[in-house]
């Protein structure tokens, strides 16, 4: 080693526009492989520090320092009793360090210290590439397609490489060699050994981005798309507001003629786009996200996230969509679970929703069926609302006094009560079962009793996620609880 070396080490960092550390640490590595190849185990740990003025490097072979309990090796590990006595005061992970004669290279060597050196210099390019383009924050990307590799596109712009996935290509859509693609920075997996690039034509977002590349009033912030979803290749819905009264949103994206959705339908192998106005009110944005269908009421359950929509019968199937994808999409779009039913349906669901309510206060209030009736038809649906709304409401009510009014909130709270009682000493029996699980504790045991899970094959029945979702436990635990309840399937 000698200066020489070093003269080229600056020539290279300065040629391939890399930090000079990199290829220094390169040698290092390389150096140190030629050195640990002097034994027979080797696994042995070497360092090599260069001289960064001279070139002269010295070299020692290493031991970290454990305790009886993680010491493994010899070739790579000393235990602390030893190790102390070496070096007095030393710590546990520390070193233990021998200096080794310094080797003369040759041509093998040599050789080899060249592959690894060009492969650090290989590697620190492809990251200062990717890190440049990463800056530059793009997400659209424009790029050819270089060659296919098991069904997968592999996309070169500039002297970047990326990954188009099989199953992100849209369907029935045949890439060649040599065809322009556009695609949607998906994410960046570092871990590939190929490109670490991974693009997708297939994602909402893509769609996104298209319509802000044709339609300039996006990137202005006249107007924005607030949500997307597709069915790639067949059909997609997009909802637009605008934050300029004077700027129909719909008209806008559509173009004059078409023009700019047709250029977006055209980068989507024709996918056909349905462009809806948003709403901050949820059932309206719904009722424009069904759209061409037309929507005769909608019943809004918030405590499930849910919509019940009622159609005419002559306009189901096509509110529903040719194998459900109006509805889906429209699902995707807002955000809420939609169930289409028709008039009809929806009236035999109400009346078995109301049959169930009376019922419901007839047993457990003790009522007869007329002032059950009188209790749904105001609007009350559970014990907890009869119980507990203020005493004023329930006096509005026409057919019921003030003894009435009271006798039912007292009949109420009473129901909720024993209804707790009981499902308190429903917990407390549910704990003993569980707590037989080895790694249980009392806590867990109580959490999940209280969340219907009370037996061991009621929690055996768990998948981890769902285990981790209730408790907050961390995946190991989850898993080492749901296999040990498991282990009488097995037995």
């Amino acid at each position: 080693m000698s200066r020489e070396i070093l003269l080229l080490v600056d020539a290279l960092a300065r040629e391939k526009n890399v930090d000079k550390e990199i290829v220094i640490g390169a040698l290092d590595l390389a150096v140190a492989s030629a050195t640990r190849k002097r034994f027979s185990d080797e696994e042995a740990d070497v360092r090599v520090s260069i001289d960064r003025e001279t070139g002269e490097y010295d070299s020692f072979r290493r031991w970290q320092v454990m305790d009886d309990e993680t010491f493994e090796t010899p070739d790579l590990h000393i235990k602390l009793e030893e190790a102390e006595k070496r070096q007095p005061g030393i710590q546990l992970g520390e070193f233990i360090e021998e200096p080794l004669e310094s080797i003369d290279f040759g041509r093998i060597g040599a050789q080899a210290a060249k592959q690894v050196i060009f492969q650090k210099i290989r590697d620190a390019e492809r990251e200062q590439i990717l890190n440049d383009f990463l800056a530059r924050d793009e997400h659209l990307v424009s790029g050819t397609v270089k060659r296919i590799e098991r069904g997968n596109a592999i996309i070169e712009f500039g002297k970047i490489e990326a990954l188009l996935p099989r199953d992100q290509m849209i369907p029935k859509e045949n890439m060649r060699t040599g065809d322009r693609v556009r695609a949607y920075l998906l994410r960046v997996d570092r871990a590939l050994r190929g490109p670490q690039i991974i693009l997708s034509r297939v994602t909402p977002e893509f769609l996104v981005k298209l319509f802000e590349l044709e339609v300039p009033e996006i990137e202005e912030g006249l107007l924005d798309i607030v949500s997307a979803a597709r069915d790639p290749g067949v059909r997609a819905k997009i909802s637009v507001r605008s934050h300029d009264a004077r700027i129909d949103p719909i008209g806008t994206c559509v173009g004059m003629r078409g023009s700019r959705v047709q250029a977006v339908t055209n980068e989507l192998a024709g996918e056909r786009v349905d462009i809806i106005l948003w709403s901050d009110d949820p059932a309206t944005h719904v009722i424009n996200a069904l759209a061409p269908a037309d929507v005769t009421s909608i019943v809004v359950e918030e405590d499930k996230h849910s919509m019940d929509v009622v159609v005419e019968e002559e306009n189901l199937a096509q509110a529903i969509g040719r194998g459900g994808q109006n509805v889906r999409l429209a699902s995707e779009l807002t955000g809420w679970e939609l169930n289409i039913m028709t008039v009809e349906e929806s009236g035999q669901k109400n009346e078995a929703e109301f049959a169930k309510v009376r019922d419901l206060f007839m047993s457990k209030l003790d009522v007869d069926e007329e002032v059950a009736d009188i209790l749904v038809q105001e609007g009350f649906n559970t014990l907890e609302e009869v119980a507990y709304v203020p005493e004023e409401e329930m006096l509005e009510i026409e057919a019921f006094d003030e003894d009435t009014v009271n006798e039912l909130r007292s009949r109420a709270r009473n129901s909720l009560l024993t209804a707790a009682i009981v499902r308190e000493e429903q917990v407390e029996h549910n704990i003993k079962d569980l707590m037989q699980i080895e790694g249980m504790d009392e806590d867990t045991a109580r959490e999940l009793a209280g969340k219907g899970v009370g037996t061991q094959d009621q929690l055996a029945d768990l998948d981890a996620e769902e285990l981790v979702e209730m408790t907050g436990m961390d995946e190991e635990r989850a898993n080492q609880l749901i296999m040990t309840a498991r282990a009488p399937w097995f037995a």
